[in-house]
């Protein structure tokens, strides 16, 4: 989500798990992807962990820092598919514009919120190092929040999105985990 620019051990992009735990032994999660695949992800001491809550629309004001995965609308403006609240701290974290693999044609724009109208609907500019996205929130899309968290969340039944390293023998070691908190789903 949200992190995928993250300093990585080598140059091949993180792989992105969305799925469910099934299991956790030792430092060994299994997890069983939304598509159907089960899928051991190793745990190290580079493995970072943070709790997604439910958010609010309203939390997505001027000078937050957001990620926000959208697709494209025919006026050139993006549709905001999920929106997730990173804390002040995680400020500046995946900062850009780039293609994102939630759906068809997604990108996923991190940054911060700029100009917000709520006249027809509500549309924010969402800004990063490099430019700037106009975005479209439409009524009852999914917000999150992200919080810190630990390997604690790490337990059978919990909705995760994990950036993982895959290494040369094909091994997966989890680099970042979103853990879904209280049953919650990471939309991203």
């Amino acid at each position: 989500m949200l992190v995928a620019s993250q300093a990585w051990a080598d140059d091949a992009p993180p792989a992105r798990i969305r799925g469910t735990i099934k299991s956790v032994a030792a430092d060994t999660l299994t997890v069983e992807t939304n598509g159907g695949t089960v899928l051991d992800v190793a745990l190290d001491g580079k493995t970072s962990v943070h709790a997604i809550t439910l958010g609010t629309v309203e939390e997505i004001q001027p000078g937050r820092y957001i990620g926000v995965t959208a697709v494209p609308q025919g006026d050139g403006t993006l549709k905001a598919l999920e929106v997730h609240v990173f804390p002040p701290d995680m400020a500046g974290t995946g900062d850009g514009h780039r293609p994102w693999d939630l759906a068809p044609d997604s990108s996923m724009t991190n940054g911060l919120v700029g100009e917000l109208a709520t006249s027809n609907g509500r549309m924010i500019t969402v800004k990063y190092k490099d430019g700037q996205q106009q975005v479209a929130i439409p009524d009852g899309m999914p917000v999150v929040n992200i919080e810190p968290g630990d390997r604690s969340l790490l337990t059978p039944g919990t909705h995760v999105m994990i950036f993982a390293q895959k290494n040369a023998d094909g091994t997966l070691v989890a680099r970042f985990i979103s853990a879904g908190k209280n049953g919650v789903k990471p939309p991203m």
